[in-house]
Order: C-alpha cells, then sequence, then structure tokens
C-alpha cells in the first residue's frame, strides 16, 4: 500500500506542475500569459487577449488537475497533500466570477499529452454544483474559443445549451 503522505506530497508536487505545463501550453498559443505567485490568489494563471481596439483583457484562470475519477472539482480555499495545515476560519468556496474567470481541468493523457478543460466559471454559477465529469462536458476539451469568450455570459450560455451541458 502507497504511504499516505507519499501520495499527498505527489498529489501536490502534481499539482504544481500542472500548473506551470498549463501556463507553458497557453503561453505556446497566446504568448502572454503568467504564472500567478500570489500564494492567496483564488487563481493561478494569467492571460492577456489585446482587443480589437488596442486594449486588453485579462482572463483569470484556476488550474484543477482532473481526478482519479475523471471530474474536475471547483472548490478552494482548502489544501491537500503532505503541506496541509487546517487553520480555524478558512473556509471552502466553490469558484465563481468573483474569484476567477475560468478553471482549466488538465488531465494527462500520456508523459507528455495533456488535455485542458476550459470550464467558465458563468457555466460554474449557473450548474451550483461543486464539481463535474468531463463525459458531461466533452465539447470543452481543448475548445480555446471557450477559453476566449469566457467572460461573454450570453454566448457562453448559449454554446453550453448547444453542447447540452445545461
Amino acid at each position: 500500500m502507497v504511504d499516505r503522505a507519499e501520495k499527498g506530497k505527489q498529489a501536490s508536487v502534481d499539482g504544481f506542475a500542472h500548473e506551470h505545463i498549463v501556463a507553458g501550453i497557453l503561453m505556446k498559443k497566446f504568448q502572454n500569459v503568467s504564472l500567478v505567485d500570489l500564494p492567496l490568489s483564488p487563481y493561478d494563471i494569467i492571460i492577456v487577449f489585446k482587443k480589437a481596439d488596442g486594449t486588453e483583457e485579462i482572463i483569470r484562470a484556476q488550474v484543477k488537475t482532473v481526478s482519479s475519477g475523471k471530474s474536475i472539482k471547483f472548490t478552494g480555499g482548502t489544501r491537500g497533500g503532505i503541506d496541509r495545515e487546517y487553520k480555524s476560519g478558512v473556509k471552502e468556496y466553490c469558484q465563481s466570477t468573483v474569484t476567477s474567470d475560468v478553471v482549466i481541468g488538465i488531465l494527462p493523457k500520456a508523459e507528455d499529452a495533456f488535455d485542458l478543460y476550459f470550464v467558465p466559471t458563468i457555466l460554474i454559477e449557473r450548474l451550483k454544483q461543486k464539481s463535474i465529469s468531463i463525459n458531461k462536458i466533452k465539447p470543452l476539451k481543448n475548445n480555446y474559443e471557450i477559453l476566449r469568450k469566457c467572460k461573454q455570459y450570453d454566448w457562453i450560455l448559449q454554446k453550453c445549451k448547444k453542447y447540452r451541458i445545461i
């Protein structure tokens, strides 16, 4: 049986590595991408898109590793792994448009291949649930248009209805 502390330590390492992998994938595609080095921030990455009028739009992304049960969790505020600390007053929260713009689920397919699931927080607020099966959101897999338009409320809801997610 795998030592529980080692399993937690590996989960923590995987989480940090996946943030870097997602940032790298997005950087190659969009260039202006950065990890956020703010330990209390509810998002891990910012992506800056230039708009047609020359202004910039900033997307706040939270990275989540797809669980072994093949689902993406939308919760935060708790720490798993070996470095977890239990503090009173720390509350679990669900990602929303207040905390970030998109949750990016990363699913390792092979040692050097990954699928990214882009789940706008507009959708998360509409679903009112703490996680979702990747089978339910297949149309969001590697769908960079969803990422680019994740803050467009009506467009996101219309697409998610078309995809039968809502």
